[in-house]
């Protein structure tokens, strides 16, 4: 029996952090045994936002791959491919769009949140307003059964459908109509609390060496009302303990959350403790991103043979499509 068929993609607008690995690549990679899996990186949609420097996407993109690799991502198994150059995208992407109202895009819950997350950047354009289309054709092009993404992004999924289920009443039953796969981790929130984010300057880093960690954990907020050593910490308000929840021993985790409460130990002590348990997580992925980077053939392989996968399905989906609307 045929597996069935997953797509999601990343935008390369700079280095992955652990909020990229908790919010999509350990479920990404756990998908792989069960899905057909297609992982593209969305450059594309990198030009929404990035489109005055245009150069951190074309620097950003084999890094990405990188991180991917060094994580699990196995082309062996997925089809992992740069969205640009399956122009096949573009293509579906303007048909989509003469059927999609305008309406649908306005109303869109993530389109306000993020004109207001990047306020610093003019957004207003028909590129950004359009981005859940281009992200429409991405996932209906290899006509995916579903699509793995956080809660956030849930409703970029369900816009898909609706786009879907009009092409389909419009012209032709194209394309199924994909699932909502939620990630199941939490979020991992940035060393400030807010978000991870490359623009918030509060992320921890993928590629991070050890003193880099362990700089930026010993920078991180804790439980703001334990102002001295003495004071009883709450657990449930403190972020590096939602870092030991990931990392640390289980056991080891009882023990921090009884002493943070008793005051037996304290925030720099529980920092040292987590930045070495998150630097032995992150010390396996070091050492495959300097065998990748040694071997940058091993990336071009992964991208052309990626691409040529892609890009067979693609042209046979817009064949059909172009069947349908008669042009």
């Amino acid at each position: 029996m045929e597996r069935k068929r997953i797509v999601s993609g990343m935008r390369p607008t700079g280095r992955l952090h652990l909020g990229h690995v908790h919010g999509a690549l350990n479920n990404w990679r756990s998908l792989q045994k069960d899905y057909q899996c297609f992982y593209f990186i969305a450059d594309w949609h990198a030009l929404t936002s990035e489109y005055e420097h245009p150069e951190i996407i074309k620097e950003s993109i084999r890094d990405v791959l990188i991180d991917w690799i060094a994580i699990g991502l196995n082309p062996e198994e997925s089809v992992i491919f740069v969205q640009s150059s399956i122009k096949e995208h573009a293509e579906l992407h303007l048909i989509l769009s003469m059927i999609t109202p305008l309406s649908w895009l306005e109303r869109n819950p993530t389109y306000k949140e993020q004109l207001k997350e990047m306020a610093q950047k003019d957004l207003y354009t028909y590129g950004f307003l359009g981005y859940p289309v281009l992200q429409a054709a991405d996932i209906l092009m290899y006509k995916a059964h579903g699509v793995p993404v956080g809660e956030d992004q849930s409703p970029h999924v369900e816009l898909t459908r609706e786009i879907a289920r009009r092409f389909n009443h419009l012209y032709s039953n194209v394309f199924p109509l994909p699932d909502t796969l939620l990630t199941p981790e939490a979020k991992i929130l940035g060393t400030d609390r807010r978000k991870m984010s490359n623009s918030y300057n509060n992320a921890i880093f993928m590629s991070d060496p050890k003193e880099t960690v362990n700089i930026t954990v010993g920078g991180m907020i804790t439980d703001p009302q334990r102002a001295r050593r003495s004071d009883p910490g709450r657990p449930n308000f403190c972020n590096v303990f939602a870092f030991h929840e990931l990392y640390t021993d289980k056991e080891k985790v009882k023990e921090v959350d009884e002493g943070c409460r008793k005051a037996t130990i304290g925030c720099v002590e529980c920092k040292q403790m987590m930045a070495s348990n998150l630097n032995n997580a992150l010390e396996p992925l070091r050492e495959k991103r300097k065998e990748l980077e040694a071997n940058p053939k091993i990336i071009d392989t992964i991208i052309d043979e990626g691409n040529k996968k892609a890009r067979k399905i693609a042209k046979i989906t817009m064949e059909e499509v172009r069947g349908v609307v008669k042009i």
